[in-house]
């Protein structure tokens, strides 16, 4: 697979953009552990253009990170190219253009997924931000706006028009939001189009590395990124390349390396970012991690993480966790 002039392996596992969620210190453990593709929370388009601080400092990526997406969403032509302009300034491998995001104050003002109500608009879009940037151009959709309006199969063909060179498809509608199952079957579809000649990249509902197999193998996808799957998992990357490519799993990957993995993270985020930042970009992390589920009143543990300020207050709780898991 190749976007661009970037080579991947046969089964790449990208990481999924998610606000609150792929802060730089997230990205750096992925990549670490087998993510072949990462990308920084998404960005406002309206937002970088007045400079907002904090969607500026989105931008910061680094070298040992490579390559990472970067990815805009906007509702109008001028804003979005302007927005990828100054995007190309720090020096992505890929700008991706969000027309996925179904929440409503995204979706709702006619961005993310809203543009799956206004096509044309879409496609002129992400023809004037081809012709604006020299970084490859991708996009990430959905399946179409509700049931009635499955209009993936044909907008994939549109958007390849364009210009762009990979596309992400969500297997849901916006109307479906996070729930119900994603369909692979529609994206197994685009990916069969023998006019389609550009990567296909699925996602949804990937939690497990028997999921990730099945993707390449039964829907022929070039790619498959992962997303909620994640969450204070950065390891599950590794889980899932192993079972792919057919390796025993990894002895050294305990419960101990996963804490200090978790403790790594955050050490990197206040590093990078501030202590009040850095903790409330990782606490989410270590609320959610699968690894903490074994404590019998793991609901207060994960209250005390999410209210946590100070990294000495949240490092005592993951020791106390490890004492905690490891005496069992």
């Amino acid at each position: 697979m190749k976007i661009g002039d970037i080579e991947f392996g046969p089964h790449p596992l990208f990481l999924a953009p998610m606000e609150d969620v792929t802060d730089i210190g997230f990205r750096l453990l992925c990549k670490r552990y087998g993510a072949a593709m990462v990308y920084t929370e998404f960005v406002s388009a309206e937002a970088l253009i007045r400079s907002v601080k904090s969607t500026v400092g989105k931008l910061a990526i680094s070298n040992e990170e490579r390559p990472v997406g970067i990815q805009i969403y906007g509702r109008d032509v001028p804003s979005m190219v302007e927005a990828a302009q100054i995007v190309e300034q720090s020096q992505p491998d890929v700008i991706d253009l969000n027309f996925g995001c179904p929440v409503k104050k995204v979706a709702g003002k006619g961005a993310g997924a809203g543009m799956l109500r206004n096509v044309p608009l879409m496609l002129e879009i992400t023809r004037e931000v081809v012709k604006a940037v020299k970084t490859p151009v991708t996009v990430k959709t959905r399946l179409g706006w509700d049931a009635e309006e499955m209009i993936i199969g044909d907008l994939a063909e549109k958007l390849q028009d364009c210009g762009i060179r990979a596309l992400t498809i969500h297997g849901r509608t916006r109307s479906q939001m996070y729930t119900g199952r994603a369909d692979w079957s529609l994206i197994g579809e685009v990916k069969r189009n023998p006019r389609m000649h550009i990567p296909i990249i699925g996602n949804g509902d990937i939690t497990s590395a028997e999921e990730a197999k099945r993707a390449f193998d039964d829907y022929g996808v070039d790619a498959v990124m992962v997303g909620r799957a994640t969450f204070g998992r950065p390891w599950v990357f590794q889980e899932m390349n192993d079972l792919i490519e057919g390796r025993p799993t990894d002895p050294l990957l305990t419960l101990d390396r996963k804490i200090d993995l978790l403790e790594e993270q955050l050490r990197i985020n206040i590093e990078r970012i501030d202590e009040y930042r850095g903790i409330l970009h990782t606490r989410r992390h270590l609320a959610a991690s699968p690894i903490f589920k074994g404590i019998p009143d793991f609901k207060q543990v994960r209250i005390a993480m999410l209210r946590a300020t100070k990294v000495d207050e949240l490092m005592a709780i993951l020791e106390d966790c490890r004492a905690r898991l490891t005496q069992k």
